[in-house]
């Protein structure tokens, strides 16, 4: 669980919306594809952190995705089961939901995951990445472009 507070901070940083269009921000259980938003980066991270106080022990932060340059506008966070294995593998795939559907601009990894970005549902079409550090803009091959996120 300390894995988990220590990556939270990290996001905290990220532009606030203006008063007049608040920012959407949610939090996605990579296991059982439940989604809940909130009004506040701060929110939709301690209701990551929550969940996985209360579900499953080791469940931890495992990337942020932001629809604006630089971690600004809304944002999607993924928590999951645990840290990723460097194996080669896609460990964690998720099919973003239609409202979050080409509107990626930049990402934060997290739990030692690569972050792969794809155009079409369930992993396909042309990937970009792997995103293994915070990247301010995702490049203009895939922003705006990714339906499906892998984690490896």
């Amino acid at each position: 669980m300390s894995l988990l507070a220590a990556t939270i901070p990290g996001i905290a940083g990220a532009a606030a919306a203006d008063d007049a269009n608040p920012a959407r921000h949610c939090a996605f259980d990579a296991d059982t594809g439940q989604q809940r938003c909130f009004g506040t980066l701060a929110a939709a991270a301690a209701s990551a952190r929550s969940e996985a106080a209360s579900t499953r022990d080791g469940e931890v932060v495992q990337g942020t995705l932001f629809d604006e340059e630089n971690y600004g506008g809304d944002s999607f966070t993924i928590y999951g089961a645990g840290l990723c294995e460097k194996d080669g593998k896609v460990e964690y795939q998720i099919d973003l939901p239609d409202d979050w559907k080409d509107r990626v601009t930049s990402v934060q990894p997290w739990a030692n995951c690569w972050i792969w970005l794809y155009p079409e549902p369930n992993l396909g079409g042309e990937r970009d990445g792997p995103f293994k550090e915070n990247t301010g803009y995702v490049g203009d091959l895939i922003n705006d472009r990714t339906q499906s996120v892998g984690l490896s």
